[in-house]
């Protein structure tokens, strides 16, 4: 079959597609990854296409409006002006996207845009199903991940997952009228659409292991948990972190990944100073935050590099708790100490200390060197935490996280 898996956000949002198309193009299906033309680099060598869409990222990250968001100090105030942020990039993506579709057999909807490219397959008569990161279905078990996943209690748990879906089907009314108007597709509002597929138990694969976040008895069928997708990646270290790693004990590695911060020069010294009151070493990712590590034996900087090959050689993995580097933490089998910064990062940091991994978590709000150094100590003291992160990260490498996608595939087109 001839498949397009359409995706939007950051590396995190679109890397772990990466390796999903790697083994469906592996098992005989045409795949093509829709998404920021940015990256692009990320399909190299794995026998995925790839169609471009527009919107940078990195650069709506870096506007006024994307560092409003740490204006918000509650997770439904950084919803409410994401939701807002995403509204002009989801209608200028929806051209390339139909684009993208008229060439497929069947259209697989990741998270982000789950709602428009459920609605494009429906306007050209296409099968589709969702392809989630994070589970974005409301539930009496945990609070929405989107925000921050703060139990409420069951009713306001519930609640609050609706509250989410609601302020996403808004998201996407621009782009659903675009979608009418210029490509004469016959479709009801975000909201009608999103209930009657909802009826219908439109399928939902999570690139998640239920070893992480078990599959919450009240969600209905067709919500299904398949295991992780690692991305497709074939690069090496560069030398010089080779250098570095090779020169002392195992460091411990920083990096925010796509979060932005409000002044990167005070949380990269805040760090330094709690490494160095630990007396660890470290390697400090630049990442879309701009932290930098002083010049030093102790300490290097470091760019975009393979989380596969680095993480399982360090210490500690500090970070900001996205889908995509809680994943890649948890594969490693390291111990962790998240820093959560905005939306999903909340519901990852609390899995991640209630499965063991993590001894606690420091908000980005509340990092200083002295709340880190002490749970540095903790992390990489305590031997329960390295024993519980290689524990799992041994049950996760038997799951085979493809396979249920290729099994969902087949029924979906029979």
């Amino acid at each position: 079959m001839r498949v397009v898996i359409m995706t939007a956000g950051s590396r995190g949002d679109v890397a772990p597609y990466t390796g999903l198309g790697a083994g469906l193009a592996r098992s005989g299906h045409e795949v093509t990854l829709a998404t920021h033309a940015l990256f692009e680099p990320l399909t190299a060598g794995s026998e995925v296409r790839f169609h471009p869409t527009p919107v940078d990222p990195h650069a709506v990250s870096h506007s006024d409006r994307g560092r409003d968001l740490h204006a918000s100090t509650t997770g439904l105030g950084k919803l409410l002006r994401a939701a807002s942020m995403a509204r002009s990039a989801a209608e200028e993506m929806t051209d390339a996207l139909v684009r993208a579709a008229r060439g497929a057999d069947i259209v697989l909807a990741a998270g982000a845009v789950a709602p428009l490219g459920r609605a494009i397959a429906e306007g050209l008569n296409l099968p589709s199903m969702g392809l989630f990161l994070q589970p974005q279905h409301p539930t009496r078990e945990f609070g929405a991940p989107m925000l921050g996943g703060r139990s409420l209690g069951p009713v306001g748990n519930h609640l609050g997952g609706r509250a989410v879906l609601s302020a996403v089907d808004r998201v996407f009314t621009h782009a659903m009228h675009r979608l009418r108007t210029r490509h004469g597709m016959t479709l009801s509002g975000p909201s009608a659409s999103r209930r009657a597929h909802e009826r219908a138990h439109w399928p939902v694969l999570h690139g998640f292991s239920e070893r992480v976040v078990p599959r919450p008895k009240d969600w209905r069928p067709g919500l299904e948990i398949s295991g992780y997708w690692w991305p497709h990646d074939t690069r090496t270290l560069p030398a010089e972190l080779e250098g570095f790693l090779a020169a002392g004990p195992p460091p411990v590695f920083i990096g925010l990944g796509s979060a932005t911060v409000p002044d990167p020069g005070r949380l990269s010294g805040e760090i330094v100073r709690a490494l160095r009151s630990a007396g660890l070493r470290g390697i400090i990712q630049q990442g879309w935050a701009g932290l930098a590590a002083p010049t030093g034996d102790d300490m290097i900087t470091v760019g975009d590099v393979p989380h596969a090959l680095l993480f399982p050689r360090t210490a500690a993995v500090i970070h900001h708790a996205g889908a995509g580097t809680t994943a890649a933490v948890l594969r490693a089998g390291v111990p962790t100490i998240p820093v959560p910064v905005q939306f999903d990062g909340g519901f990852w940091a609390a899995r991640l200390v209630a499965v063991g991994a993590a001894p606690c978590a420091v908000p980005l709000r509340r990092l200083t060197a002295g709340t880190l150094a002490p749970a540095l100590r903790r992390a990489t003291d305590d031997p329960h935490h390295r024993s519980r992160a290689q524990e799992l990260a041994r049950g996760l490498a038997e799951e085979a996280g493809v396979a249920p996608v290729l099994a969902a595939l087949d029924r979906l087109t029979s």
